[in-house]
């Protein structure tokens, strides 16, 4: 059975383009001057669905799937422990006890994992980078230097981040829709499914402090109930100075191998009573229902690996033009506009150590899905994605045509996708005005957070508690604000963006406040933004305190800034309103075409797109050849740092403390079986966007590393997952631990851990 498959998966894969050489152009004519007559043909096609389906209905491979832990029991655990697991169902998902996913945290767009019975909880260096950034000054820059508490005083609280826990999910497809009635339109039946799913989640926290969300699945062809507590009070703990847990910069993003401490320690309270309560001195800290014990052993080749954690987004369902719109669209536009946004700040950040500070993270928000996006953009058409589909598409088309009843049920699907990108002005337009102007400059943004007050202003009798709320609101956000503000840089950005978002949309999209400049400024954005700045209460933190103490409707009648904001935003809900006419159509096609490929594929076993709910993936540790008389190895040590060291620059840069441990070969009991310290390594895992921090587990659940990255050659991997290339790259968590205690001293958290040697 083995090599008939292989078999069938070697021709499957040229008659549809299942796999490609991203070095080799095929010649598409000669392939169309093959002599072949109508007869064959069809018997090519024929033999194409026959394939299909014989293929498609065996299971996914081990390390493809974003699987809901609810249901591993169901559809996994079988094949997880022919791979290599040595725990059962119940030891990875439980409601009655604790089990691996009570260790796993998702904590906004990372995932982080707990590893003490005391609350430490781990997570990447990049996702604690803003935090790190708000705490950093010049006189204790933590992103310089790190920082470590040696007492639970010292930890620094973030009323920003929050740890959630998922306590249960429940598919409740049924619930959902059990009001849904045959003859219904598309509107109506989502209409009904958000009924039931409010009134799912409210019958689901009852009195508790548990919040609950009904969260579809193929494109609302399943729902399931997800039920989470959420900690609010979370203080940083520790983290390694940003030469080690950013050591590569964006050279080394989305590239293998790679050399870095990429993470950071928190600690999670709760009030005395354990249940979740704003920050107090008075509150404990969390004894989470699991931890992870933390594994010495290391990894090798065909190692067992698994990882659970918060996946963002991928798209492994959408069509050939939806990817098409991916690449034309949403990639392209946000090339276009960070490429510039990033050249300014990068001025503005090599100025001083206070500017490096101030931009550190939002320098790092902009940069790494610019470089995803070109990655993607590579990818998706060295490995002809595209064709792909369309290939797929066309073997869908040919099923859903053999049958009457097929063709009433699904005849429209592909039609309704393809209709909604017929015209994509009007989103090209959207996808610059939120790249250029909502979040290019940033005094947009917060001027418009002026017009809630700016509403209240009309009757200030009426509104004069309101009035002292709102007022208070902005203050507290001024704090935060200009203590990472740049006025002239973003002046810079303002003027660039807005001419960029000028030349590229049609003039039917421009703000209003753009005919203003085209006539009164002969279309000088430079000039008329200097004017704008030069005059703004937004633009400077004593101006702006200056009007909160004394408020006036008056005078931001007058402010250009907050005026252009409120144009900015009237376009952006326009906009919206022109794209939201096609949103129906494309979610009931999308709809159409999940349940037409489920029927058609009975014997196979669907995971559902990543939408952030918690997930688990299982595979290897191993090599891959990413090009021809290239193989990389599935592991890397701490001499890489030496091998790249770049002395004085900001990427590659290696403290001295770090260059004489690592030539002391001082590693401790955290060294390979050769005295070697590794640093990260590779496996084939499935994530995505989300899974940042996200634990890697080893054959009995224990910690042997925190994923970070995917790796360049399979940048399509959120659009299509290729076996071959993708893979998951994690920093190995004996050199967390030797950073931890032999780089910075911190044994005090050592000793909180449970090491397995």
């Amino acid at each position: 059975m083995f090599y008939f498959l292989k078999i069938i998966c070697y021709w499957l894969k040229h008659l549809l383009f299942l796999r490609a050489s991203p070095h080799i152009q095929e010649d598409r004519e000669k392939q169309k001057n093959i002599s072949l007559n109508v007869r064959s043909i069809d018997m090519r096609n024929f033999f194409i669905i026959s394939v299909l389906a014989i293929v498609l209905a065996v299971p996914a491979k081990a390390d493809e799937g974003m699987w809901l832990p609810a249901l591993i029991r169901k559809l996994n655990i079988g094949d997880m422990q022919k791979t290599g697991l040595r725990l059962s169902a119940e030891d990875l998902y439980s409601i009655n006890n604790g089990s691996l996913k009570d260790a796993v945290v998702h904590i906004g767009g990372c995932t982080a994992e707990m590893i003490s019975p005391e609350g430490l909880m781990l997570t990447n260096h990049h996702c604690a980078m803003g935090d790190i950034q708000r705490h950093s000054s010049v006189e204790h820059d933590y992103l310089r230097d790190g920082f470590w508490a040696q007492t639970r005083e010292e930890e620094l609280p973030n009323p920003s981040k929050i740890a959630r826990f998922l306590i249960s999910a429940e598919d409740v497809t049924d619930r959902v829709l059990q009001d849904v009635k045959e003859g219904m339109s598309f509107s109506q039946r989502q209409q009904a499914v958000t009924e039931a799913s409010a009134r799912i989640e409210k019958e689901a926290v009852g009195e508790t402090h548990y919040e609950a969300r009904v969260t579809p699945l193929f494109e609302s062809n399943k729902f399931f109930l997800f039920v989470y507590e959420t900690f609010r009070d979370v203080r940083l703990v520790g983290a390694p100075p940003q030469s080690l847990g950013k050591f590569g910069g964006d050279t080394d993003n989305w590239m293998w191998p790679r050399h870095t401490a990429d993470f950071s320690i928190y600690r999670v309270y709760c009030g005395p009573d354990g249940k979740p309560a704003p920050y107090s001195k008075n509150n404990v800290p969390l004894k989470p229902r699991h931890y992870f014990p933390i594994s010495l052993k290391g990894v090798k080749d065909g190692d067992y690996s698994m990882i659970m954690g918060y996946p963002g987004r991928t798209s492994r369902y959408r069509t050939s033009g939806e990817v098409k719109f991916i690449m034309d669209v949403t990639n392209k536009t946000r090339i276009d506009v960070r490429e510039k946004k990033l050249e300014i700040i990068d001025d503005y950040m090599a100025s001083s150590q206070k500017a490096r500070i101030q931009y550190a993270s939002k320098h790092a928000g902009s940069s790494n899905y610019y470089k995803y996006s070109i990655g993607q953009n590579e990818q998706l058409d060295n490995l002809r994605v595209i064709e792909r589909k369309k290939a797929e598409e066309e073997v869908f088309s040919q099923w859903v045509e053999a049958s009457p009843e097929r063709k009433a049920k699904y005849g429209k699907a592909l039609e309704m996708i393809n209709n909604s990108y017929l015209d994509n002005d009007d989103d090209l337009a959207l996808q610059y005005l939120t790249e250029s102007l909502i979040s290019g400059p940033e005094i947009f943004m917060a001027a418009y957070r002026a017009q809630a007050l700016y509403n209240l202003l009309e009757k200030p009798d009426e509104n004069r508690e309101l009035i002292g709320q709102a007022v208070a609101s902005l203050k507290l956000m001024a704090e935060t604000f200009y203590k990472d503000y740049d006025a002239a840089t973003d002046q810079k950005l303002a003027a660039r963006l807005m001419k960029l978002y000028a030349d590229r949309v049609s003039p039917l999209y421009y703000p209003k406040f753009f005919s203003v400049i085209n006539k009164k400024y002969k279309g000088d954005f430079a000039k008329y933004v200097a004017k704008m700045f030069g005059i703004s209460v937004f633009s400077d933190s004593v101006r702006f305190n200056t009007f909160l103490n004394n408020p006036s409707r008056r005078i931001l009648d007058k402010d250009m800034v907050f005026n252009a904001s409120g144009d900015i935003f009237d376009m952006m809900r326009n906009l919206g309103q022109e794209t939201e006419k096609n949103t129906r159509q494309l979610e009931e096609g999308r709809n159409l075409l999940m349940a037409g490929l489920m029927e058609m594929q009975p014997g196979k076993t669907f995971y559902p797109d990543a939408n952030s709910t918690m997930r688990l993936t299982y595979g290897t540790v191993g090599s891959y050849e990413p090009r021809d008389g290239v193989v990389y190895r599935a592991t890397t040590t701490v001499d890489g740092y030496l091998e790249k060291e770049i002395p004085g620059d900001h990427e590659f840069d290696v403290p001295l403390r770090m260059k004489e441990l690592i030539r002391a070969r001082d590693f401790g009991r955290y060294a390979n079986s050769e005295g070697e310290l590794e640093t990260c390594f590779i496996s084939n895992n499935d994530i995505t966007g989300g899974n940042s921090g996200s634990p890697v587990l080893n054959a009995n659940g224990e910690l042997i590393g925190i994923a970070f990255d995917g790796n360049w050659e399979a940048m399509s991997g959120d659009v299509a997952f290729e076996p071959e290339l993708q893979r998951t790259i994690s920093v190995d968590i004996r050199f967390v631990l030797w950073v931890v205690d032999k780089y910075a001293g911190a044994t005090h958290l050592i000793d909180e851990m449970t090491i397995v040697n």
